[in-house]
C-alpha cells in the first residue's frame, strides 16, 4: 500500500462512512507523478473533484504533514486533465488556500434595504480596495440577516482576482489551532493564516473567554494588518458587548469600521421573499407574500425554509398555494414565533412607536391620539397573542368582551377603507414579531 492510500485510510477514521464511500474512496493516488512535497490524486469526475477540493484538501495535506514531517501540496484533478499536461510535477503551480466560499453568495443577489445599506456599501468598498480602507471591517447583527452572505460576496470577488482568500468560522480556526499545537506544527499554522491576502472569520464572538486562542489571533491580526492584508469579521453583537473579549482585540476591531445589520423592514422583507420565489420557482400572490412578510421573523433563512415548506406541501397534497393554505401550513410556526409575546410587550412597543405612555393607552382617555393608539394595541394583542376577548377587556380596563368585539370590528373596517391605517398595522406587526 502506498502512502497516498494510507493517508485516505487515516481520513476514513475522521469522517462519516457515507462521505468516505461516496467521495474519498473514489480517489486514485498517482505514486509516479507525486513527490516529497506534492501529492497527486485523480477523481472520476468534476463533482467528486470539486467536493474534495473544497472540503478535504487541507485535511489531507495536514495528514501528509503529520506522516512525513514535510509540508505537502495536494492536487485533486481528473485523469484526462493530468494526462494532457506536458509540464513536469515540479512545475505544477501551488494552489491557493481553499476557502470554502459559497459561489452563490454574491453582491448581485443580496437584497439591499435601509436595514443593511451601510454594511453593504462598506463590504462592497472593501471588495474594491482590499487592505486600503476599512481594515478591519467588523459586521454585526442577529442570526440570518446576511452577515455571512456579505462577507463571502467580498471573498468571491477577491478570490476571482487571484487573491489568496481564507474563509473560516472562529470554531474552525480554534480547531485548526489545537490540531497544530498537538502535532507541534505551529509554524505551518502561522504560515497559513498570516500569509494569506484576505482573512474572513465568521462568528468571532465564539473566541470569548478562550485566552490562548485570543493570544494567537491577536498576533495573526497584527501580522496581517501590518502587511496591509484585509480582515473582515462578523459577530452577533458590537465588539464592546462581546463578553470575555480581550480589550486589545476589542480596540483593534473598533479601529477599523464597525457596521451593523438590522432586521429588515417590511419593504425589504417583501423584496427578499419575491427574490427567493424567483430563485426557487415558487409562485405566490402579492397577498400571500405580504402575509408571510408580516407574520414571520426577520430571518432570511427562515424565509427560505417557509418557501420550501409551502412548495413541498403544495406538491405533495396537489393543491394550489392560496392565502388560506399558507395560513394553515404556517400556523404552528407563527404560534411558535409569537409564544413569547405578552400584552405588556405589545403595549410598550406601540407606546414607544406612537410616543404615548403605556399607562395612557390603558386609561379611559378619549382624545383622538389615545383612541387611535388603543385601537391599534387591542388589535395587535388579539392577533399576536392567545388572550381571549374577556382577558383583553380586563387588561385594557374596558367593560366586557363586547367592548373589545366592537373595537375589533371598527379596526377591521378601518383596515378595509384606510390604506394608511392598514400599512401602519402591518408595519407595527412586522416590528413586534421581529423583536419578539
Amino acid at each position: 500500500m502506498n502512502i497516498g492510500q494510507e493517508i485516505l485510510l487515516q481520513l476514513k477514521d475522521e469522517i462519516t462512512e457515507v462521505e468516505y464511500k461516496r467521495y474519498i474512496k473514489q480517489l486514485t493516488y498517482d505514486e509516479k507523478k507525486s513527490s516529497s512535497d506534492l501529492a497527486i490524486y485523480y477523481a472520476p469526475n468534476a463533482l467528486v473533484s470539486n467536493w474534495i477540493k473544497n472540503k478535504y484538501t487541507t485535511k489531507i495535506e495536514h495528514l501528509f504533514e503529520v506522516k512525513t514531517s514535510t509540508k505537502v501540496t495536494v492536487k485533486i484533478g481528473l485523469k484526462k486533465s493530468f494526462d494532457k499536461r506536458k509540464k513536469s510535477t515540479s512545475q505544477v503551480p501551488k494552489v491557493l488556500q481553499h476557502s470554502l466560499l459559497n459561489p452563490s453568495h454574491t453582491f448581485d443577489n443580496f437584497m439591499v434595504g435601509g436595514s443593511n445599506q451601510f454594511a453593504y456599501a462598506a463590504v462592497k468598498s472593501v471588495s474594491e480596495k482590499a487592505g486600503q480602507t476599512y481594515n478591519p471591517l467588523f459586521i454585526y447583527g442577529g442570526v440570518g440577516l446576511g452577515k455571512t452572505h456579505l462577507m463571502q460576496a467580498a471573498g468571491n470577488v477577491l478570490q476571482n482576482q487571484g487573491k489568496n482568500v481564507i474563509f473560516t468560522t472562529s470554531e474552525q480556526f480554534l480547531n485548526d489551532f489545537l490540531r497544530h499545537v498537538r502535532n507541534h506544527t505551529m509554524d505551518n499554522f502561522k504560515d497559513k493564516y498570516r500569509k494569506c491576502d484576505i482573512l474572513l472569520i465568521d462568528d468571532i464572538q465564539f473566541l470569548s473567554n478562550k485566552d490562548i486562542i485570543q493570544e494567537e489571533f491577536f498576533h495573526t491580526f497584527e501580522a496581517l494588518k501590518g502587511a496591509g492584508k484585509q480582515i473582515i469579521l462578523t459577530a452577533d453583537k458590537h465588539p464592546k458587548k462581546i463578553a470575555g473579549l480581550e480589550k486589545r482585540l476589542q480596540s483593534r476591531f473598533e479601529h477599523g469600521l464597525v457596521a451593523d445589520i438590522q432586521p429588515p423592514e417590511l419593504e425589504t422583507k417583501i423584496a427578499i421573499i419575491k427574490n427567493k420565489c424567483e430563485l426557487n420557482k415558487v409562485n405566490l400572490t402579492p397577498e400571500i407574500i405580504n402575509y408571510i412578510a408580516t407574520v414571520i421573523e426577520s430571518n432570511v433563512r427562515e424565509i427560505e425554509g417557509i418557501l420550501s415548506k409551502l412548495h413541498a406541501y403544495s406538491q405533495l397534497m396537489h393543491v394550489d398555494i392560496d392565502l388560506e393554505f399558507t395560513k394553515n401550513v404556517l400556523k404552528d410556526q407563527v404560534q411558535e414565533n409569537r409564544a413569547n409575546l405578552t400584552l405588556d410587550n405589545i403595549t410598550k412597543f406601540v407606546s414607544k412607536d406612537l410616543n404615548i405612555k403605556p399607562s395612557e393607552i390603558r386609561s379611559k382617555g378619549r382624545s383622538r391620539n389615545l383612541v387611535y393608539a388603543r385601537r391599534i394595541c387591542i388589535y395587535l394583542c388579539r392577533e399576536l397573542t392567545q388572550n381571549t376577548m374577556p382577558q383583553l377587556a380586563l387588561y385594557f380596563g374596558m367593560k366586557d368582551h363586547t367592548a373589545i368585539s366592537h373595537t375589533l370590528k371598527k379596526i377591521n373596517s378601518l383596515m378595509q377603507n384606510d390604506e394608511d391605517f392598514k400599512v401602519k398595522i402591518e408595519e407595527l406587526t412586522n416590528k413586534i414579531t421581529a423583536n419578539s
